[in-house]
């Protein structure tokens, strides 16, 4: 640590990491200290020399002798003066959380400080203009939703009753709201001088606040490379109002993070991640497939640097939705137990899309076959962004007819193929803490069987039934799972079943070949249920109709199923 003079006050600084390395500062909200940094300036700092320090009145800095002297200028003296003292003239990566944010957009737009920053990183805290622009022109549902979520700001402008709470009630209150996140009380945080700290910084609020400017102008347009970071479970802070910034920032990367407000402590990898990429990317580095996803502003097809992959693509609804998902900008990963047509299939997004596409051999019923191929496409590519589980093998004949090693195989590839695909994949994705998307191809058979295809129709409903829990379990995580249930489709599907007891392929095949239903209007369902989060997408007109009668006549649906 080091003492940094400013004004009456003596500010706490700690640096880590080499100072010949870019310069990352990481200003601190209320009611914290540096601490609430420790875990992603552990991880910053093999890369970064990393600067934190106590904003006055809080940890072991100093207080101004007037209490009134916590207005924006001071802080802003603050800052220059840590500047001055750590930066050695160089421009400085700027990180602010909260208050500290809240710093950081007042440092990006005033003269004589933007100019020694080189990028900003706001969490969890718009400017104070920006906040003030939003209350005057904001739209009415969104405001009202903000100030509902900042009506604490009321009781802290309030004399003596916060401190008194401050004493009492709420660090307990403050303890649990953190164990919520899944950032508990730990060594450093909250700092031993908690309640010492939240009473002078209450001040924060009533220098900044009450006696605030009253300017009519709006906020000014921050000419900085700037990353905003939108926890999607952030009680205090709306997006609506996050991203009422985007509207002064012509360079800015937006992206969300599956945290509350204490995101740094609740996901430090991945709050410290962007950070890196962010800063490496200013710097000079290729910006990561995320980052290029996160820019905002310019022209953009849907699925953009999405990362997709899709089992199941060399042939069929797999090879339509590949090539869907390449013509809308994603790079996909073409998946298949024959790796020759998944090959052709990648060859074909490149040559004939211009698109980017890669080719897998894999089966997906082989659990270790899967958790390489897991493995792999996130070691080389990263974590995708959308998985579509579609792979799928049918068996059709009489129950009785069926096999021990007919069943085996069914359940292996459609159902367990699946389970594979989302468990690996999608473990993969809350890991991350950036949302995506998981789409399972079931049938029209999930919910209106046939005795027709005993096995399939109980492999596919099972898929159904996983997708209801998944989605239930991973949407507090960001996550969307969509079930996609197709009625008969001209796909070479009939070609490839595995008939017993009679022999109907000669008629399957002429029966598919005049519904003509392309594949095609399959991956325009199974995209459009991304792009919507939509639960359960019956495709066609029987598949519709049969869904609806699952669900008034589940009678009349037994009684079908016993139709030859």
């Amino acid at each position: 640590m080091r003492w940094v003079e400013s004004g009456d006050v003596r500010l706490a600084v700690y640096t880590d990491g080499d100072p010949a390395d870019p310069v990352v500062l990481l200003l601190h909200g209320y009611p914290d200290t540096h601490r609430v940094w420790d875990e992603v300036a552990a991880r910053l700092s093999g890369r970064f020399h990393v600067v934190r320090y106590d904003v006055r009145g809080a940890g072991a800095s100093t207080g101004p002798r007037d209490r009134r002297d916590y207005g924006l200028d001071r802080l802003m003296d603050d800052l220059r003066a840590v500047l001055d003292a750590v930066a050695g003239g160089r421009k400085v990566h700027l990180v602010g959380h909260d208050w500290g944010s809240v710093q950081g957009w007042e440092a990006a737009g005033r003269a004589g400080l933007r100019e020694r920053l080189a990028s900003f990183t706001s969490l969890g805290g718009p400017g104070g203009r920006h906040m003030a622009d939003f209350a005057r022109h904001g739209g009415r549902r969104d405001r009202l939703t903000q100030l509902a979520r900042s009506a604490y700001i009321g009781f802290f402008l309030i004399p003596v009753l916060p401190e008194l709470a401050w004493r009492s009630l709420v660090p307990r209150l403050l303890a649990r709201r953190l164990r919520r996140e899944g950032a508990p009380p730990s060594d450093g945080h909250p700092a031993p001088t908690l309640v010492r700290d939240a009473r002078n910084g209450l001040w924060l609020y009533r220098a900044n606040l009450l006696r605030r400017r009253r300017d009519r102008a709006g906020p000014p347009v921050i000419d900085l490379p700037v990353q905003l970071l939108d926890a999607a479970h952030d009680p205090f802070l709306t997006s609506a109002l996050a991203g009422w910034c985007e509207r002064w920032t012509p360079r800015l990367w937006r992206r969300g993070i599956d945290a509350g407000h204490w995101a740094q402590r609740a996901r430090p990898d991945t709050v410290a991640s962007m950070i890196a990429e962010f800063v490496a990317h200013v710097e000079g580095a290729s910006p990561s497939r995320e980052l290029r996803r996160a820019r905002t502003g310019a022209a953009r097809r849907a699925f953009t640097d999405r990362l997709v992959v899709v089992t199941g693509a060399g042939s069929g609804i797999g090879l339509a939705s590949a090539r869907a998902f390449a013509a809308h900008g994603g790079e996909v990963v073409c998946a298949d137990v024959d790796g020759a047509a998944a090959a052709r299939v990648a060859e074909g997004i490149r040559k004939e899309l211009g698109g980017t596409a890669w080719a897998v051999q894999v089966d997906v019923a082989n659990v270790d076959q899967m958790v390489d191929f897991s493995r792999n496409i996130i070691a080389e590519y990263g974590v995708p962004d959308i998985v579509l589980n579609n792979a799928g093998i049918t068996v059709a004949g009489p129950i009785l007819d069926h096999t021990v090693e007919h069943w085996r195989r069914t359940i292996d590839v459609n159902l367990w193929g699946v389970v594979h695909g989302c468990r690996l994949f999608g473990a993969a994705m809350v890991a991350r803490g950036q949302g995506g998307h998981l789409v399972n191809v079931a049938s029209l058979a999930a919910f209106a069987p046939t005795r027709l295809l005993p096995a399939y129709s109980v492999s596919k409903a099972a898929v159904k039934a996983l997708s209801d829990v998944l989605r239930a379990e991973l949407a507090g995580h960001g996550i969307g799972v969509s079930v996609v249930c197709p009625g008969f489709v001209s796909t070479p599907m009939a070609g490839h079943t595995t008939y017993v007891g009679a022999d109907r392929k000669d008629l399957a095949v002429r029966w598919l070949a005049r519904r003509r239903y392309p594949a095609e209007r399959v991956a325009a369902h199974i995209l459009r249920a991304v792009d919507r989060n939509q639960a359960v997408v019956p495709v066609n007109l029987e598949a519709e109709i049969g869904y609806a009668l699952s669900r008034i006549s589940p009678r009349l649906m037994r009684g079908l199923a016993r139709l030859g």
